[in-house]
């Protein structure tokens, strides 16, 4: 994804007070701030603003998905027990994924970015597919995503009605995991995150640019915001289907507090047997993931975009 420099004197030259705005707008702008943050800073901030945007509109469908996954319950029985719980329980459990997903969204785009920029340095004329290097560097970056897997933890616990009365809040909980149980509890549930973060980034980054392709060009920037949105929506969903059952054992393995870590595979096996060996019931809540990861996917991938352009222009001086 190329994304120009910008060459704007105001942004950095120092001017006087007086001419530090223009009507209502700043000169402290899109142009300056690109120029602070950068070629590569640019992914960075645009992904971590995109998922904060994402998850504070969709945390409550996040919070329904999460007691189908945990519970194997249908959609209607996860609202009802998100009612019992009272409206101040809603947004329980919403500073983990706020801080994990602003932050791994941006380790996404911006160590892709890096990561690319490196490798295709690195491997220059020696033959390489430069899809074969982008995909490795997407793999890298998913991988490193995985070091946040403690929010996760943390989300997941709060984000369950059995754990209400014993952890109150983000800090509390991290306080008890590494009192009671070190830093290794925090990381429970690391091996579903890592395989689910490597191969869905690469597919992520791999097909955007195919798909986009075969939609119609826009001539609008709205027009190309719905693009991107329909873009990262289509790929967001589709993803979320492929990978459901790694997030069901994740889930499953994070709800624990306490004794041995048990593989995926058992704990694959465990939630088969409790849902009577039945596919249907493994992918019970997929449909709503379908529709959050519409809408998350398209929220994040167009609000990247569209903040990545405004960095990349300095429209809005003057």
């Amino acid at each position: 994804m190329a994304v120009t420099t910008m060459d704007s004197e105001s942004a950095r030259t120092p001017q006087p007070q007086a001419a530090l705005t223009k009507g209502h707008h700043s000169v402290f702008s899109a142009g300056a701030l690109s120029a602070k943050l950068g070629p590569q800073g640019k992914h960075y901030v645009c992904g971590s603003i995109a998922a904060f945007t994402n998850i504070v509109v969709t945390f409550p469908i996040q919070k329904v998905l999460f007691r189908q996954q945990l519970h194997g319950v249908f959609a209607t029985e996860a609202v009802r027990q998100l009612q019992r719980d009272g409206l101040r329980n809603l947004y329980r459990g919403l500073l983990p994924p706020l801080l994990q997903k602003s932050t791994t969204v941006a380790i996404m785009f911006g160590l892709y970015e890096d990561f690319s920029r490196v490798l295709l340095d690195r491997v220059g004329s020696s033959g390489v597919p430069e899809l074969i290097t982008r995909s490795f560097a997407a793999a890298l970056a998913g991988t490193t995503e995985a070091i946040l897997t403690p929010f996760e933890r943390v989300q997941t616990l709060l984000q369950d009605h059995r754990h209400h009365g014993r952890f109150n809040n983000t800090a509390h909980t991290f306080r008890t995991l590494l009192s009671e149980y070190g830093v290794k509890e925090c990381y429970r549930g690391l091996i579903p995150i890592l395989l689910r973060n490597g191969p869905s980034n690469v597919l992520f980054f791999g097909l955007r640019g195919p798909i986009k392709e075969q939609l119609p060009e826009a001539t609008s920037r709205f027009g190309n915001l719905v693009i991107d949105f329909v873009c990262g929506g289509v790929l967001g969903a589709g993803l979320g289907i492929m990978f459901y059952p790694l997030n069901v054992v994740k889930s499953r393995a994070q709800s624990q507090v306490g004794g041995a870590f048990q593989p995926c595979r058992q704990v694959l096996l465990t939630v088969w047997r409790e849902r009577g060996g039945s596919l249907a019931k493994l992918f019970r809540g997929a449909h709503l993931n379908y529709h959050r990861s519409l809408l998350s996917w398209g929220i994040i991938n167009a609000t990247y975009e569209l903040l990545l352009k405004l960095l990349s222009e300095d429209e809005w001086r003057g």
